[in-house]
């Protein structure tokens, strides 16, 4: 019982940071489809498959089929976030942009992300404290690319090291027709495009 109570908190802690770090990254109004697209793709993010070999829509088609679910998930979190505006009926979204309003978002980040953003902006030799950098952060107008780039910095190394598990768990001859074939795909999706 004590078991699924701390996995249910921290399954819900874990919803709230992907919306806070989707707002960071999102104009000051947006559609709930932009946020959920946003949301998916924080997985993706620094994954170097997604640069080849993974078809570059995969994120767009997790989401546009799943919008009810996305919904039901994050749909609670928008109502009761002070910090957005959530027109249920429109699908719309707008958040505070200020500068005031992106350092509480970057307050509320997990510390794992946070620290990986201090070590970002922090130039060698001023060690400053990670609260100093998140309200430099704030202030600067290209905040939601910091952010993006504190986020592929923590999911590259471990998509990195799933990618070499597949290879010695499926062996050698497997991961390489297996890359074959998705890079076969990334080319046919790329070439539908540009017909």
């Amino acid at each position: 019982m004590n078991e699924s109570v701390a996995l249910r908190s921290a399954l819900d802690k874990n919803l709230k940071s992907a919306v806070t770090a989707a707002f960071l990254m999102l104009p000051e109004s947006f559609s709930e489809e932009d946020l959920f697209i946003e949301i998916a793709r924080l997985s993706y993010s620094g994954d170097f498959r997604m640069v080849v070999g993974e078809d570059k829509a995969k994120v767009l088609n997790i989401v546009k089929p799943n919008i009810a679910h996305f919904r039901e998930l994050y749909g609670s979190i928008l109502q009761e976030n002070p910090q957005v505006v959530y027109k249920i009926q429109q699908g719309s979204l707008e958040i505070d942009k200020s500068p005031e309003g992106q350092f509480t978002q970057l307050m509320t980040l997990p510390k794992t992300l946070q620290q990986q953003i201090n070590h970002i902006m922090d130039p060698p030799g001023k060690n400053r404290d990670v609260e100093e950098t998140l309200l430099q952060v704030a202030h600067d107008p290209d905040c939601g690319d910091v952010v993006r780039l504190g986020l592929s910095a923590i999911v590259r190394p471990s998509s990195m090291r799933q990618s070499t598990k597949g290879i010695f768990t499926a062996g050698l001859k497997k991961s390489v027709i297996y890359s074959s074939l998705k890079l076969h795909k990334m080319w046919k999706g790329w070439l539908r495009k540009t017909s």
